[in-house]
């Protein structure tokens, strides 16, 4: 049978502990048959209401077992589950609400129901209303069905919708768990939010593996280190910023409990060998791995050397099937040998389309081939490095800003006539924005109140840790605006401050 819910089987551990969720007041520990009961109450509720209509449901609210139970009872019932960011401005939640056609939306307490969709309230009286008691047969799901509609930020800083399938989010998921010995032994920490890749790919896999996780409803570096330390979780999935601000919590008094980290797995964005030496030190016992994947190509495309060599250091691996992925130069001829490309990749986890955006998808999806816009390079023995992006956007803590999503929104304040983002590196958020702000005639903006400005009507990882005023913006030798100058100015203008 193909669903993605499968992937929790109840049958296999029963008693055991699946999910302890600390996003309340008290924590809340779940068996396997305790969490496949209510996944079967949400697939009963969408089908007593919307009966075998492959409707659209989103969620926006913050991790918790609710959100895991919505997650694959929508898939178990052959609904498409849309997780939405809880960080993204009312505007753009209504975007994706009307571009994905939402049918149904759960949020958590104490978020206002945007207009214009029917809205569920976890916890509330509704929502004991909606679940409907007693076993589910899951539904039987098509081979190309989707399962589920991630949005990622596009370059217009509008995010598109990646529609993926049950099939190849099983394959990932089977591939992932096959490389794991004795899976049932770990006790994994999930911190990441469950709208992200990250935590979905890791939620599915401990669940597969018969894992127990531990899940946070967000990241803060204090609970963080409880966790490991009251449940001794020895398997942690984070992005790198996390162990940066994590390292910096603990400082030179690290809890003993941390020697009995087995795996530490690190994706979403990369890190420098300064932060890959303090991960090891803080968890002398754990093996880190540096693992690479796009929403759109799905979570496994690396693995280890299939003759056993070791994975150098800050490579994300060896490629799960040799002709699954690619390099090519910028006209897309594929590169031979080692060298430095960009990333293409070809599995059954690929993306079906990007949501009503055809032009797009013929873009970027070709022949079956995904161009990431990764450039990669590849050694002699064939493992591959993240090198960076082969357009502006930059990573920050794991998550992805397009310069002019920022720019955008600065030039929406009045004292403000042209603005400019590029990123500087930072140890902990990977790269940090930095704006360049040319005033409207007769205008002083202040940057602090500038920034209190931008935070007020944008994501906070997103506003400019530095802002400096010019009177106009340098162009290159072409008439575009020429950022490594500007990059190499906000290095300077970092170093001063």
């Amino acid at each position: 049978m193909i669903n993605l819910s499968s992937v929790l089987d109840a049958t296999k551990d029963g008693s055991r502990i699946s999910f302890i969720d600390m996003s309340g007041a008290a924590d809340r520990a779940f068996t396997f048959e305790e969490l496949n009961a209510l996944v079967d109450a949400v697939a009963a509720g969408l089908t007593h209401r919307f009966g075998a209509m492959r409707a659209r449901i989103g969620i926006l609210a913050e991790n918790s077992v609710e959100y895991a139970a919505l997650y694959l009872g929508a898939m178990r019932a052959a609904c498409v589950i849309v997780p939405i960011s809880t960080k993204m401005s009312a505007d753009v939640v209504a975007y994706v609400l009307a571009d994905a056609e939402i049918k149904l939306l759960f949020i958590s307490q104490g978020r206002n129901p945007p207009a214009g969709v029917q809205t569920i309230v976890i916890g509330s009286d509704d929502w004991s209303k909606f679940l409907r008691g007693g076993p589910f047969l899951p539904a039987e799901a098509q081979q190309d069905e989707w399962a589920q509609i991630l949005y990622t930020s596009g370059s217009t800083g509008r995010p598109k919708g990646v529609g993926l399938s049950h099939a190849g989010q099983l394959w990932a998921i089977e591939k992932a768990a096959s490389l794991v010995e004795d899976g049932r032994s770990y006790r994994v920490l999930v911190a990441a939010p469950m709208f992200h890749m990250n935590a979905l790919f890791n939620l599915k896999r401990s669940l597969r593996l018969g894992a127990s996780l531990v899940v946070l409803p967000e990241f803060r570096a204090p609970q963080y280190c409880r966790a490991i330390e009251l449940y001794r979780c020895d398997w942690l999935t984070c992005v790198p910023a996390m162990m940066g601000l994590l390292a910096r919590h603990v400082g030179n008094h690290t809890p003993p409990e941390f020697k009995n980290v087995r795996r530490i797995f690190m994706s979403s964005s990369s890190f420098s060998p300064q932060l890959l030496e303090t991960v090891m030190t803080m968890f002398p016992s754990a093996a880190v791995l540096n693992s690479y994947g796009t929403t759109e190509a799905g979570p496994h495309v690396f693995e280890g050397h299939p003759q056993g060599k070791p994975t150098p250091t800050m490579s994300c691996g060896y490629p799960t099937s040799s002709d699954m992925v690619r390099l090519v130069d910028p006209d897309r001829r594929p590169i031979e040998g080692a060298g430095e490309g960009i990333l293409e990749m070809k599995t059954p986890a690929i993306m079906r389309s990007y949501l009503n955006l055809p032009e797009l998808t013929k873009k970027y999806l070709r022949d079956g081939w995904y161009h990431s816009r990764d450039i990669m390079r590849r050694d002699e023995d064939g493992f591959y490095y993240f090198i960076g992006r082969s357009d502006d956007m930059f990573t920050c803590g794991g998550e992805n800003i397009y310069p002019i999503e920022v720019e955008q929104v600065l030039e929406k304040h009045p004292d403000v006539e042209q603005a400019v983002v590029v990123s500087i590196p930072d140890e902990i958020k990977q790269n940090l924005p930095v704006a360049f702000i040319v005033p409207r005639s007769g205008s002083h903006p202040a940057e602090t109140a500038l920034k209190s400005w931008f935070i007020e009507r944008a994501p906070v990882y997103m506003h400019p840790r530095h802002i400096a005023f010019i009177e106009q913006i340098p162009l290159g030798p072409t008439s575009k605006i020429d950022r490594r100058a500007l990059a190499e100015r906000a290095r300077m203008l970092a170093a001063r401050t």
